[in-house]
């Protein structure tokens, strides 16, 4: 089992930026592929971003890409959203996600292939 806990959310001006922290705890952090995802009311989860178990190794929504950075800390479990010039369209729930993988370059985009979830973390931006 792993456990997940978001935090870093808020409500912040349009324009303005937000880090989201994920901070795992149970299994070895780095046998993880890893992701952000968003889920908007009355929308489908989304996924923002995904890490590989290597870090350097990334993916983005076309949405976000300029404008978040998706991070991992293997030595310290846990994984980062650095969000910027940030839009009322990004307001939404915003929960990591992971999932054991063999091979280190390997990224998973699908939400339905990931294993664990956090219980999210509320992003409001106002215009």
């Amino acid at each position: 089992q792993v456990q997940l806990v978001e935090s870093g959310g808020g409500l912040v001006e349009t324009g303005g930026s937000l880090r989201l922290s994920c901070a795992a705890s149970g299994r070895t952090f780095s046998s993880f592929a890893m992701g952000w995802f968003r889920q908007a009311p009355g929308k489908e989860r989304e996924l923002v971003a995904a890490i590989a178990r290597i870090g350097s190794i990334t993916d983005y929504a076309d949405s976000v890409k300029g404008r978040f950075t998706i991070s991992r800390d293997n030595a310290k479990n846990s994984m980062y959203l650095q969000m910027a010039s940030l839009k009322p369209e990004d307001t939404a729930v915003y929960s990591c996600a992971a999932r054991e993988v063999y091979r280190g370059w390997q990224i998973v985009s699908d939400r339905n292939e990931y294993s664990y979830w956090g219980q999210g973390t509320q992003v409001t931006v106002s215009s």
